[in-house]
């Protein structure tokens, strides 16, 4: 399991010090959720913060881009330390082109999947996929229930992939804490976002410690 704090819930003012506490924690990726305010309705960060955060850990940081034209600006989050990038099956009409973009600059390239977005619309450029994401909550804000059909989307997720012999991890974003962790795990996750079951509960070590204990 790889645990990816998201930082949408963390304390900005302090920002250095919660990645580093969830770091401690034993997250090894973080997870940065990027808005626009029109493909999602809610407006967070750019390439400056993502430049910003690059500075302040070694963790690699998995970039979220909840935009539109999306293809437009992977360059600008890939300058600023962008590790993996993930896109959103909805939002950019060209996928291919621009994940073979991210590879090819040495980037992991990763699909997201809203709630109500089938499994079939991400067949066709699975094999050239690093990850998939299943949205578990309608994107946009943090702090949200976990919708229960996710678990099995990631179980058919996990099988689609296992019967045509890709290697492309799971990831789950999206109300994911210690009651729901471990079913995830057991269906196919294997990269998990976690933002106020880390983030928002005072302190961000013991909370991640809590949740990897949850998924063993």
């Amino acid at each position: 399991m790889i645990l990816a704090p998201s930082i949408l819930a963390a304390d900005f003012g302090h920002l250095a010090e919660e990645v580093a506490r969830a770091e401690q924690g034993g997250a090894t990726l973080l997870h940065l959720d990027v808005m626009d305010g029109h493909f999602v309705p809610n407006l967070t960060m750019g390439p400056a913060v993502v430049k910003a955060v690059r500075r302040a850990t070694r963790l690699p940081l998995d970039v979220h881009l909840m935009i539109e034209n999306a293809d437009l600006y992977v360059d600008a989050f890939a300058d600023a330390g962008a590790s993996w990038v993930s896109l959103h099956v909805e939002a950019l009409p060209h996928l291919q082109r621009t994940v073979a973009h991210l590879r090819g600059r040495g980037l992991k390239a990763g699909v997201a999947l809203n709630p109500s977005t089938p499994l079939v619309s991400v067949e066709e450029i699975a094999p050239e996929l690093d990850y998939v994401v299943v949205m578990s909550v309608n994107p946009g804000f943090g702090g949200q229930k976990f919708l229960p059909g996710s678990v099995d989307k990631v179980r058919r997720t996990r099988d689609m992939l296992r019967r045509r012999g890709l290697t492309a991890q799971i990831e789950v974003d999206g109300g994911v804490d210690e009651g729901n962790v471990k079913a995830l795990i057991d269906a196919g996750a294997e990269v998990l976002v976690a933002g106020t079951s880390v983030f928002g509960k005072g302190d961000p070590a013991a909370s991640a410690r809590r949740l990897l204990e949850a998924a063993r």
